[in-house]
């Protein structure tokens, strides 16, 4: 019983949210701030004087690593998690020490819709977070002290878009 327990709730729900709400904050901050710092001091009007679109040259580069970081990080999550259920099961439980039946159960678990929901809580709010982070850094007024509200609103903005994302896609996921 325990791999469609880890599956479902591991998964599904957990290592997505955590993994979220982990690089928004960390990533999410820093390019805020960085932009903003970028923009007070005039690089980023220095880079459209050149010709270059500071869209393409600083916002796509950071909201796709956030993409790609999240779901890396959401893998590494869900396997580190399945390898602890193991090991939990393997030393305190009363079931199979076999990983193979392990491994099995696991898998046997796991949906095509699974999938797809893992892939869309990882990336979805990744994607929205980068582009509300740099939105917000991009966004700030003249003074450095606009720097950190524009942080906060940004990040504040991001959590609430992971967790209405994460809300949607799990109940279009059950819904099916």
């Amino acid at each position: 019983m325990l791999g469609p327990l880890l599956v479902a709730v591991v998964a599904r729900e957990l290592s997505p949210v955590l993994i979220g709400i982990v690089v928004i904050v960390r990533s999410g901050s820093a390019m805020a701030t960085e932009l903003g710092i970028m923009k007070i001091g005039g690089q980023v009007h220095a880079l459209e004087e050149q010709g270059i679109s500071p869209f393409l040259y600083l916002v796509m580069p950071r909201v796709l690593a956030a993409a790609v970081s999240a779901f890396c990080l959401t893998i590494v999550f869900i396997l580190v998690a399945l390898a602890s259920g193991y090991l939990f099961e393997a030393t305190v439980g009363n079931g199979s020490r076999d990983l193979l039946l392990f491994a099995d159960r696991v898998s046997s678990a796991v949906r095509p819709k699974d999938v797809l929901a893992i892939l869309s809580k990882s990336i979805l709010p990744a994607l929205f977070a980068g582009a509300s982070c740099c939105i917000g850094g991009l966004g700030v007024g003249e003074s450095l002290t606009d720097v950190p509200q524009a942080t906060q609103r940004a990040l504040v903005r991001s959590i609430v878009g992971l967790v209405v994302i994460s809300t949607v896609v799990s109940f279009l996921t059950y819904l099916r």
